[in-house]
């Protein structure tokens, strides 16, 4: 078994300062309404999640504590939580298998990614309750119109603000916030909830989204926020 990984560090201070300056407040959406708001967890499956899994990322174990944390909260809350599965059949997606992947490599991820395989299913660490919603997704963002039903079930169940939490921060995570944030739902990365294959990759995906596309969030600060008043 491989040594267990430290979660990512967390965003330099000057790169939040500088996204404070350029907006004027330290953080762009300051309270949540647990009653509109939905975490939506990506892409924690075996594929990604197991040792030797055709998709692996080492460091998505990590956040596990976190990401079942952020769920017990937002549904003690009265908000939704959402777990997405990264979902392919046969022919895949070919502009990306064919082109982006490994030819060795993608017979396996496809077949692991498939409805009803052994992989595809979400990891066992994961605290998933009934009343929860799984959705299956077919392309990167979950978000993206078209690669899945989510956009209308929560447009439909009142929810306007979305936390992700997942992996990986930079592909799959950073897909489906940015596209969300283009719709118009109010998006937040959580930092300590989100998993890249490295350091740098985290690091430069949260620093872009919080930039330009919305807000990033530690797990500490997202549970106050959900906490009864008063």
């Amino acid at each position: 078994m491989t040594e267990p990984l430290p979660l990512h560090p967390l965003l330099p201070e000057a790169v939040t300062k500088a996204a404070a300056e350029r907006r004027g407040r330290p953080h762009v959406f300051p309270d949540l309404d647990p009653a509109t708001s939905a975490l939506v967890v990506i892409d924690l499956q075996r594929a990604f999640m197991d040792e030797g899994a055709p998709s692996e990322v080492r460091q998505a174990r990590t956040i596990v504590p976190n990401v079942n944390r952020l769920a017990a909260a937002m549904r003690a809350a009265g908000g939704r939580v959402v777990w997405i599965r990264a979902t392919f059949d046969e022919a895949g997606w070919p502009i990306f298998f064919d082109n982006l992947v490994n030819p060795a490599l993608s017979g396996r991820i496809l077949d692991a990614l498939q409805e009803g395989a052994e992989l595809h299913a979400l990891y066992g660490g994961l605290d998933v309750r009934k009343g929860d919603m799984i959705v299956n997704k077919y392309r990167l963002s979950a978000f993206l119109p078209g690669a899945s039903n989510l956009p209308i079930l929560l447009r439909t169940a009142g929810i306007d603000t979305i936390l992700i939490a997942g992996c990986m921060t930079n592909v799959c995570c950073d897909s489906s916030a940015r596209d969300a944030a283009m719709t118009d739902f109010r998006t937040i990365m959580v930092e300590d909830a989100n998993a890249a294959r490295t350091d740098e990759a985290h690091i430069a995906a949260l620093t872009t989204f919080l930039q330009a596309f919305g807000d990033v969030r530690r797990t500490d600060d997202v549970l106050a926020m959900l906490a009864p008043k008063g």
